[in-house]
């Protein structure tokens, strides 16, 4: 069987449309529908209902995605064994792409001095970051598009992924230097009469936060969500509201003053964990980015 036909088998039913397939692929649409279709004819079965609103994997299709995708790991593994091979005889260092998940908070503070550390001791690397939730990280992972991944979560409950705790992050809540909280101590009674400026949903400290504030006895509090943690750090810092942010991303407000440390509850360190799927081919090139991951990470948590 032609590779070249699971490929785009794999990237059409992550995709959801020959317009999408084609253009990850770089492939013209036509070419696309022609290896599906022989695809098809070859497995003697439909891979997938043509919607008006994009393509659905059928039952067979389904079926087949896992097993294609385990064919396109063993051929990713027979290639760069045979490359690696030829780097031990040529003294050649790790190559190839190495697509990395984390939350907006990790990609904005913490990676991208990884990641620059990492392209310029193995050249060869193409390490590629993207800011994506934690469900998106999941899927990724489970998909394929995601090689590995960062999460802020207490743990990682997914009988396909693999979870190592690496490190955790301290959390503050943070206030504009002349909001009235930010001068002293305050319980959970005050706290859930303010406005909060969090992370979006499904964020592991920003969910058990609102959790908390809704649950409390006569609580009012008023909870805008964000995508990005730059806006809820910016709301605080126009005296808005309060936020409960990892110090790394508020270090640099706080020396410049521009936010203030708010006294509130307990607020325990969030974990962060190194995940990737426990079934998927962990290729060279990941292991040496999960490698430089973690050493960099602890060494900022010493």
């Amino acid at each position: 069987m032609d590779t070249r036909l699971l490929r785009t088998f794999v990237t059409l039913a992550r995709a959801g449309s020959f317009t999408a397939a084609a253009r990850a692929l770089h492939l013209a649409q036509s070419t696309v529908t022609v290896q599906i279709r022989t695809l098809e004819k070859e497995l003697g079965t439909p891979l997938f209902d043509r919607m008006p609103s994009g393509t659905i994997p059928t039952r067979a299709g389904q079926r087949l995605l896992e097993e294609a995708e385990d064919v396109l790991d063993a051929v990713a593994r027979l290639r760069a064994t045979a490359a690696a091979g030829q780097r031990d005889t040529e003294g050649g260092t790790a190559e190839g792409q190495v697509v990395v998940g984390a939350g907006d908070s990790l990609c904005s503070a913490r990676l991208p001095g990884v990641i620059a550390a990492l392209r310029h001791a193995h050249p060869q690397l193409d390490v590629q970051l993207h800011a994506v939730s934690t469900a998106a990280a999941v899927d990724g992972l489970r998909t394929g598009r995601l090689d590995l991944a960062l999460l802020l979560e207490p743990e990682v409950a997914d009988n396909d992924l693999l979870a190592r705790r690496i490190a955790s992050e301290p959390l503050v809540y943070v206030a504009a230097p002349g909001h009235p909280l930010a001068a002293r101590a305050a319980g959970w009674d005050e706290l859930a009469q303010e406005c909060f400026f969090v992370h979006e949903e499904g964020c592991s400290y920003s969910d058990r936060l609102v959790r908390t504030l809704l649950s409390l006895p006569g609580a009012r509090p008023r909870i805008t969500r964000f995508g990005s943690i730059d806006a809820a750090r910016s709301c605080v810092a126009a005296g808005l509201g309060l936020t409960l942010l990892p110090r790394v991303t508020v270090e640099r407000a706080l020396r410049e003053g521009r936010l203030a440390v708010l006294k509130g509850p307990e607020a325990p360190p969030v974990p962060v964990q190194l995940v990737r799927h426990r079934r998927r081919w962990f290729a060279p090139g990941a292991k040496v980015v999960a490698e430089e991951v973690t050493r960099a990470f602890a060494a900022a948590e010493a």
